[in-house]
């Protein structure tokens, strides 16, 4: 095994977008002398040997490769090359089958039985059967460094009866086929978890791939898995997956054929069109927000938490940040998906005359109110948000604090931002953001009246139920009454690829390359 290297840190779906690292400028001028000798025939997506090979360049290589420590922010596309889950979603957002082939409730809706397919093994040769569903549950509420446990509330304990897994809940909850997909449940080899920091370097699973090589922080390898029980539908080979350098970088290396697939920036797009490249966007549940600690001053007080709502100009986020392919957003959903409450759309509009005045209602002489907002990196957003602040009588400090995740998560920072990539189940987008212990919630364990009972509600009622929207709506509506956060802007999950490499799948938020072929492949 290679030594363990690391050029970039990846960035933590669930966590905020600092802008991108630039290699020195030595590495960078190396990869672009180098980039037309590795790609031969510029954009080829033949391997040596002939086969089909997704060449991917991704800002969110993982950190951490064991899926209960690394969590559900956005690098689960990435580990989904190597785990399967119970379910996925559809171009709908709906869970259908993955690993299990079906599920069903009981009469009370407190236990939820999902059949595996027959067959199943790991690609260490374990078979995946209950059992190892139950582990890895059991695995990711109890493991120390889990960051799923309090995903998984609703579960009390599972039972394992041959291809039975049966999930006994602690309370009634129809989310739970959403829940356990790929974000909350990528289901790891018992065997291999036995050593959950060896699996955190050396994955094993029963996805559509097989890791091959890791360097950890840069680079993986893969082949296919011919035990996956979709192989049949994978028509790529290899994967080659490598942390993607700077923006500009990525699309040289697009251009030449170093890589054939990346996630880029907004402000690369232009580029990569010109450059003959496919741009597309996947459908995501992306939202930015800025994050208050209503537990300390001054955001203890609800005018200076409803000056700066007002200070805040939407648009300007977009404009600058987003290049045109992002939207203004005042709740964690887009416009359109089931939990948008059109209802709560704009409830505290741009206003920077109204910001003043609730500022000096408050006690604040222009400039008196001073604050630090810490990140972990630079960002771009910071900025707009210390311009616009400004503009009401608010000063604001950015530092930066490489260690930012320790007090946000221990919710000892008093102003902050954050992204998120969502949720496949919307009531897990939900009490991230405003539930007492939710991990986004800057307040804890502060929520507004009325929330947990509109969750509730929501958990007791079926998906396919003909009141489910407005119930689920009443909740986000509910959610948003929060003082903690105010969302500003959502950046799309925008994509560039070679033309050699199909269109894939529409599902929100997943990267599914089940039928996407390469070269004609």
């Amino acid at each position: 095994m290679p030594a363990r290297v690391t050029f970039r840190r990846a960035r933590r779906g669930a966590g905020p977008r600092p802008g991108r690292l630039r290699p020195a400028a030595l590495a960078t001028a190396f990869l672009a002398l180098l980039a037309p000798a590795l790609s031969g025939c510029g954009g080829s997506a033949a391997s040596a040997s002939g086969d089909a090979t997704l060449k991917w360049a991704s800002s969110y290589f993982p950190a951490h490769w064991d899926p209960v420590v690394s969590g559900s922010g956005a690098q689960f596309r990435e580990l989904a090359l190597v785990y399967a889950s119970l379910t996925r979603t559809d171009a709908s957002g709906k869970a259908v089958p993955d690993l299990a082939e079906s599920w069903k409730y009981n009469a009370r809706g407190d236990q939820i039985t999902f059949r595996l397919r027959p067959g199943l093994k790991f690609s260490d040769g374990t078979p995946l059967d209950a059992s190892a569903v139950k582990a890895a549950v059991e695995r990711a509420k109890k493991q120390q460094n889990s960051a799923l446990f309090g995903d998984l509330t609703s579960i009390k304990s599972v039972d394992a009866k041959g291809l039975d897994a049966v999930v006994h809940l602690t309370q009634v909850d129809y989310q739970i086929p959403q829940l356990l997909g790929e974000r909350v449940l990528q289901i790891a080899s018992p065997k291999a978890a036995g050593n959950p920091s060896k699996l955190d370097q050396n994955p094993v699973g029963a996805g559509p791939f097989v890791v091959e090589q890791l360097v950890p922080g840069t680079k993986v390898l893969l082949k296919k898995n011919p035990d996956y029980w979709d192989a049949k539908n994978i028509h790529i080979d290899n994967v080659e997956l490598t942390s993607a350098p700077d923006a500009a970088t990525v699309v040289s290396g697009l251009q030449t054929g170093v890589y054939n697939f990346a996630d880029i920036d907004p402000s690369q797009a232009r580029s990569a069109k010109q450059a003959g490249l496919d741009v597309f966007i996947q459908p995501g549940f992306n939202a930015s927000n800025i994050s208050l600690n209503v537990n300390k001053a001054p955001f203890d007080d609800d005018k200076v938490v409803d000056a700066v709502r007002h200070a805040v100009n939407r648009k300007e986020f977009v404009d600058k940040l987003t290049f045109g392919y992002g939207e203004a957003t005042d709740q964690p959903f887009p416009k359109g998906y089931v939990a948008y409450d059109p209802r709560s759309a704009d409830a505290y509009p741009y206003d920077p005359a109204k910001a003043k005045r609730l500022l000096a209602e408050a006690g604040y002489r222009s400039g008196e109110l001073r604050l630090d907002l810490v990140i972990p990196s630079e960002d771009p957003a910071a900025e707009i948000v210390q311009s616009q602040l400004a503009a009401v009588g608010i000063k604001v400090t950015i530092k930066i604090d490489k260690n930012w995740a320790t007090p946000f998560f221990a919710k000892d920072l008093t102003f902050s931002l954050y992204s998120t990539t969502g949720r496949d189940s919307a009531v897990q987008t939900l009490t991230a953001h405003f539930g007492p212990d939710g991990p986004l919630n800057l307040s804890s364990p502060y929520e507004p009246a009325g929330f947990e009972a509109a969750v509730a509600k929501v958990r007791r009622t079926p998906l396919d139920a003909p009141d489910y929207p407005n119930v689920l709506q009443a909740a986000t509506r509910a959610g948003l009454q929060s003082r903690a956060l105010v969302f500003t802007y959502s950046s799309p999950n925008l994509f560039a690829k070679s033309k050699s490499v199909s269109a894939l799948p529409k599902n929100p938020a997943h990267l599914d390359w089940t039928g996407v072929t390469i070269g004609g492949s």
